[in-house]
């Protein structure tokens, strides 16, 4: 208690004599720490809120500021996409970044959309190719705050998957760490350093993942949900028996803390920024879908697991020197058999069989008598063309695009986007059409982007994400520190807010190609000196005509929550 009264103090203190918005220049705050939920639906946080303890999203909820209308607007809700949108605040036809992996037309294969051969992965043995940011065509919140600050500041991401480490730590961050799939040791790239940093060697060494095996993971009932155990005589790896429980979300934040630690995080001249992408929730969503119970217990351990990781932040750096914000890369849609309970209408398309159906369609309009791959891969909803097939029968790319936008949609997707079409703008003046225009990217080779029915999944017992539908765009938004007015804010935002308004508050440049907005009906209105000439704080923060968001139960500074 006495902790929580001296840093409630503090922050009314700081407040009052007016560094709420705190500059990146004299590290005002101390470090950001923003946390990404890979597949964390909008309506999770009011879904399960009554099941929340106190300090970890109620934090965020009561004691922040809570955006409840924050929709991606493009139709590509992949991870690689939402992490990159997220930090530097543009879409897909900024970022450059549309899916997690792409058909590359001069080595023929699928790369991914971290993947650089000029690179080596550090922590394992071998010389296994890398991952970097080199496919990202905009620089991110952590590229401003090193140039900002002359390299002082310091940036790191770390997640169980590289991408979700990569794009949001940007260009110039000073590490980006993930696991190997088979052991769950903590690895990097070359592109960031040519070793590992000792103590993440030590905290591989001292065998931390293996005691997330042969546990059991229970409900709040007791019930057994799921076990870490190695089924005897076959192989499994550590992101099999580990990635769908919430152990793998305990496993990232003991690496968060560790790093904090011996990197001394929030101890520097500068603000520093850490983001941390919690891919647990996606691997089990996947499985059992956004309404199972196993997708409730993970909610509430996430909530239990934040909780622990503000308190340990709050006694670490102190509460007044942190700025948090919450977001996720998309959301999920239901399974096919809770939509059909319903008596919704959902899709059930298989894409192998999708892809052999458009092969076959081609190949009778193209190349009678003879059957052949037009449509190389189908990563639903996303068609990837071979243009080689399409150059021996003499076919243009826009011309093919068109046929397999065509023939998909004689499969059954209701409309298509091809690459060309995109590259020129050419969309409807709609909603629709610009969350696929948002959807474009040069990289790549030939594309189309389907456009399926609303609740499609590509499995009877699984759960998608990929469309522009509301159940894959939804994601939370909330803020906690000083510069934020606690409340629910039902004014409309978008994740590509998130970067730009934190970059305002800093006093740096928003991101290269950043097009989100400053949330200010969020932010505590500033102190006018006396004897000030500028307008009133209000006139400042809020555009003309703005909509009054909904004000806060309590007047309650965010500094004495832990």
């Amino acid at each position: 208690m006495r902790f929580l009264l001296r840093a409630l103090g503090v922050g009314l203190l700081l407040c009052v004599s007016g560094t709420c918005f705190g500059s990146a220049y004299n590290a005002h705050p101390k470090l950001i720490v923003i946390i990404v939920i890979d597949q964390f639906r909008g309506d999770y946080l009011e879904r399960y809120r009554d099941q929340f303890g106190e300090g970890g999203f109620r934090l965020l909820l009561e004691r922040g500021a809570n955006f409840t209308d924050c929709n991606y607007d493009y139709a590509n809700t992949h991870t690689a996409a939402g992490h990159a949108t997220l930090l530097s605040g543009a879409y897909s036809n900024g970022h450059g970044i549309h899916a997690n992996s792409w058909w590359d037309r001069q080595t023929k294969r699928m790369v991914t959309s971290v993947q650089d051969d000029g690179t080596r992965l550090i922590g394992l043995a071998g010389s296994l190719p890398g991952a970097s940011p080199h496919n990202l065509l905009a620089d991110t919140l952590g590229d401003e705050l090193k140039l900002a600050t002359q390299g002082k500041a310091r940036v790191f991401g770390i997640a169980l998957k590289d991408r979700a480490a990569i794009f949001p730590a940007g260009f110039a961050g000073d590490g980006a760490y993930w696991i190997d799939y088979k052991t769950g040791r903590w690895i990097t790239s070359t592109y960031y350093r040519s070793e590992l940093p000792k103590w993440l060697s030590d905290f591989n060494g001292s065998k931390r993942a293996e005691k997330y095996l042969n546990k059991e993971w229970k409900d709040s009932s007791g019930r057994v949900l799921r076990t870490t155990a190695p089924v005897p005589g076959q192989e499994t790896s550590f992101y099999d028996l580990v990635a769908a429980t919430p152990f793998a979300n305990d496993y990232e934040f003991e690496l968060a803390r560790e790093l904090i630690t011996y990197e001394k995080l929030g101890s520097g001249p500068a603000t520093d920024l850490l983001t941390i992408g919690l891919s647990a929730n996606d691997v089990l969503g996947h499985q059992v879908g956004p309404d199972s119970p196993e997708m409730q217990a993970m909610a509430v351990a996430t909530d239990r697991q934040l909780a622990e990781f503000f308190d340990f932040l709050g006694h670490q750096i102190g509460l007044a020197n942190l700025w948090i914000a919450l977001s996720a890369d998309h959301g999920i849609a239901p399974i096919a058999s809770m939509t059909k309970r319903l008596r919704i209408p959902a899709p059930i398309v298989s894409p192998g069989k999708l892809r052999a159906q458009v092969n076959q369609l081609l190949s009778r309009q193209l190349s009678p008598g003879r059957s052949a791959e037009y449509l190389k891969v189908f990563d639903y909803p996303v068609a990837w063309l071979d243009d080689d097939a399409f150059a021996a029968v003499k076919v243009k790319e826009e011309d093919a695009e068109h046929l397999v936008g065509e023939a998909l949609k004689q499969a059954g997707l209701r409309d298509y986007y091809t690459r060309s079409q995109l590259a020129r703008g050419d969309v409807p003046n709609t909603s629709t059409g610009l969350r696929f225009l948002h959807s474009y990217s040069p990289l790549g080779g030939w594309y189309v982007l389907g456009v399926p029915a609303p609740f499609t999944v590509s499995s009877p017992t699984e759960a998608d994400h990929m469309s522009a539908y509301t159940y894959d765009t939804h994601v939370p938004l909330a803020f906690y520190g000083l510069p934020f007015q606690p409340g629910t804010y039902r004014t409309h935002s978008e994740p590509i807010d998130l970067a730009v308004t934190f970059a305002s508050l800093l006093g740096i440049n928003s991101p290269t190609h950043a097009v989100g907005r400053v949330l200010t009906e969020a932010l505590a209105p500033a102190r006018r000196a006396e004897n000030s000439s500028r307008p009133p704080a209000d006139k400042r923060l809020h555009p003309p005509n703005s909509s009054d968001p909904v004000r806060p139960v309590s007047a309650v500074a965010p500094g004495g929550s832990w």
